[in-house]
C-alpha cells in the first residue's frame, strides 16, 4: 500500500493517531507531500514509515530543506507520481509540472484540502493534512494495486484519522 500524507505543522512529533497511523505503518511507502515543521517531526516519520519519500513545504525549517528535495518524481505499482508541496497557478501548473516529470498523476500539498481531481490532463492528489484541517476534513491517502480484467490500476482512497472513507477514486497504471 501507497499512503500519503501532508502538511503536519507539527514542532514536536508527527500527530499521527488512529488510522493515519496504521496506514503509515502498514504501507510498502509513503509519500509526506511537505510542510512537516521540523526535523523533530521528519525524524519522527522516518521512525514509522518503513519507505519514506517527501519533499519540503514553504513552513519547513532549514534543517529539513537541506535534508530534502523541493520536488521529486516516486514509483509505485506502475505509476509515476511528480512530487511538490506548492505550484503557483493551480490545477494548470500542477499539471504542467507533472507533464514535464512524465508523470502518470500528482502527488501536491498546501491547501490542507483532500482532493482527488481527474478531469484535467493529468491526476492530481491532494491528501489534505491529518493534522491540521483548516477548516477541512483531517485526513491522508491510500492507494493499493487492483488487478482488474482489462488493465491494472490502482485504487485510491481518501480517509479520516478515525478510519472513515469519505472519496474513492481510480489511477490507471501507464502499462499493465
Amino acid at each position: 500500500m501507497l499512503t500519503v500524507v501532508s502538511d503536519t505543522h507539527a514542532t514536536e512529533d508527527h500527530r499521527l493517531e488512529g488510522r493515519t497511523l496504521e496506514a503509515v505503518r502498514e504501507a510498502n511507502l509513503v509519500v509526506h507531500a511537505g510542510d512537516f515543521y521540523t526535523e523533530t517531526v521528519l525524524d519522527a516519520f522516518y521512525e514509522e514509515a518503513d519507505t519514506l519519500r517527501a519533499v519540503y513545504g514553504n513552513n519547513d525549517d532549514s534543517a529539513t530543506r537541506e535534508r530534502l528535495p523541493e520536488e521529486r518524481v516516486v514509483e509505485y505499482a506502475g505509476i509515476r507520481f511528480a512530487v511538490t508541496h506548492r505550484r503557483r497557478g493551480g490545477a494548470t501548473a500542477l499539471a504542467l509540472f507533472g507533464r514535464e516529470r512524465d508523470a502518470d498523476a500528482v502527488i501536491f500539498g498546501h491547501s490542507h484540502r483532500p482532493t482527488f481531481d481527474d478531469s484535467g490532463a493529468i491526476p492530481l492528489l491532494n491528501p489534505g493534512s491529518h493534522a491540521q484541517p483548516r477548516g477541512n476534513r483531517p485526513a491522508h491517502a491510500e492507494l493499493e494495486r487492483v488487478e482488474d480484467t482489462e488493465s491494472p490500476v490502482l485504487a485510491g482512497r481518501l480517509v479520516t484519522p478515525d478510519g472513515e472513507v469519505f472519496e474513492r477514486f481510480r489511477i490507471p497504471t501507464a502499462s499493465p
